[in-house]
């Protein structure tokens, strides 16, 4: 009898790839999922490093046409080009903070170095399966030398 039943249940494939695709394909989002979650945090910390770069510029050129900026001034600076086009980072999420000569030794004789950091928490894909937000961080000096 079981035999009977082997021989019957043997050549029949009706629903095999729902099976395997049951089996399979949670594994398979779950990696596609993985792979866009660090594609967008690349993404995300290559913004945060252009708008460093971009801060730093302006700061720089503000001093050498004499319009000395602060600390404060220039996290505001940085806070506006993050939401701003391209980066179009969200405002509750991305937090500068610059420190200035009282808060760090100064490295160049003649020049105001003030250090940047940004900070911004990544949304996550990855909820599903217990992934929470991504955080990133980047530091920069900006070395300004007043007219």
């Amino acid at each position: 009898m079981m035999k009977k039943l082997v021989t019957r249940l043997l050549p029949d494939q009706t629903a095999s790839a729902a099976v395997e695709f049951a089996l399979i394909g949670p594994i398979f989002l779950g990696m596609f999922l993985g792979v866009m979650q660090v594609g967008i945090g690349m993404q995300n910390y290559n913004a945060l490093r252009s708008i460093s770069a971009d801060t730093a510029r302006w700061a720089v050129t503000n001093y050498q046409a004499g319009d000395q900026k602060t600390a404060i001034q220039i996290q505001q600076q940085a806070t506006d080009l993050a939401a701003a086009a391209p980066y179009g980072l969200e405002a509750g999420r991305f937090v500068s903070f610059v420190a200035d000569s009282s808060v760090i030794t100064q490295r160049v004789a003649g020049a105001t170095e003030f250090r940047i950091t940004l900070t911004y928490r990544v949304r996550t894909l990855l909820g599903v399966i217990g992934v929470g937000e991504i955080p990133l961080s980047y530091s920069r000096p900006i070395f300004v030398i007043p007219s």
